[in-house]
């Protein structure tokens, strides 16, 4: 049962498939928000200005629809995890008649997120209440211009959506020259990253990583944002601006980011796993 107390911009709280959904104001802007799911946060949302990307991780998948095409142009994504939509409103007010898909599979949340955060009508966003590699799989080949993937059941990423076999329909989504992103949440000894990007090595000829630094020494839990194509990706200005944002981040490329993986193995539909869960107290305020 959901309970909402608006009047005063209070938390709204709902049972949702995968847990309970909890939109908390954001106390420092007017009509902005952040989704979690059992505690795990998810999203922030501004609904005054959706190009503003409050998560660390989410700036740097902003980077990601800036550069991977000239601006203002629209793009054709497909966004595998809904959250509370926040890319797509990004996308769809940094490159106006941009064209994308979100596959949620959580119906309840796509629901409580519509209810409270609606999106902008005039958007060309399609939702889909489906599975991430379902949905995938109905795309037309060669139609996305990136494709991004930021799934979490609950704090963990599926199993079925760290393969090569996913990233093999990954790759006959996009057009010639599109991206992969992915966001990875990993910790020491960084074994799941190390193999996501062992995995990304065997589809797509360049990459990129960003992370804070401290996860990238294997001292602390956190996301990695990992971009793949098979065009060189304009490392130059990714590292500017990921080493400028407010929690500042390197990038790991070429042969640096070949000896970070360290030999780890390609991960197959026969031996993947879920991400690790994070430490208790990840997410403690």
């Amino acid at each position: 049962m959901a309970r909402s107390r608006r009047d005063r911009a209070e938390a709204v709280v709902e049972n949702v498939d995968a847990g309970v959904a909890e939109l908390t104001p954001d106390r420092e802007r007017a009509r902005a928000w952040t989704l979690l799911i059992d505690g795990a946060p998810q999203s922030h949302v501004d609904l005054d200005d959706p190009a503003y990307l409050s998560f660390a991780y989410q700036r740097r998948l902003g980077h990601a629809i800036d550069l991977v095409a000239p601006a203002q142009r629209p793009l054709q994504v497909v966004h595998l995890g809904g959250g509370a939509f926040t890319l797509a409103r990004y996308t769809a007010a940094t490159r106006p008649r941009s064209t994308q898909q979100i596959a949620e599979v959580d119906a309840a949340l796509v629901q409580f997120v519509r209810k409270h955060l609606p999106l902008d009508p005039a958007a060309r966003i399609r939702v889909r209440s489906a599975d991430a590699r379902a949905a995938l799989a109905k795309v037309p080949d060669g139609w996305a211009d990136l494709v991004i993937a930021d799934v979490f059941g609950g704090t963990r990423t599926p199993a079925h959506l760290t393969s090569a076999e996913f990233l093999a329909d990954v790759r006959r989504a996009l057009k010639p020259g599109g991206w992969y992103a992915a966001n990875i949440a990993d910790g020491p000894p960084l074994g799941h990253l190390r193999g996501q990007i062992a995995t990304a090595a065997g589809a797509f000829e360049r990459l990129a990583l960003a992370a804070d630094p401290a996860v990238l020494r294997g001292r602390r839990f956190g996301n990695a944002v990992l971009l793949a194509a098979d065009r060189a990706l304009p490392v130059a200005e990714l590292t500017r601006r990921v080493a400028s944002d407010p929690h500042p981040g390197r990038v790991e490329h070429g042969r640096a980011l070949a000896d970070f993986t360290g030999g780890a193995a390609v991960v197959t539909d026969a031996g993947a796993k879920a991400s690790p869960l994070p430490p208790a107290g990840t997410f403690a305020d």
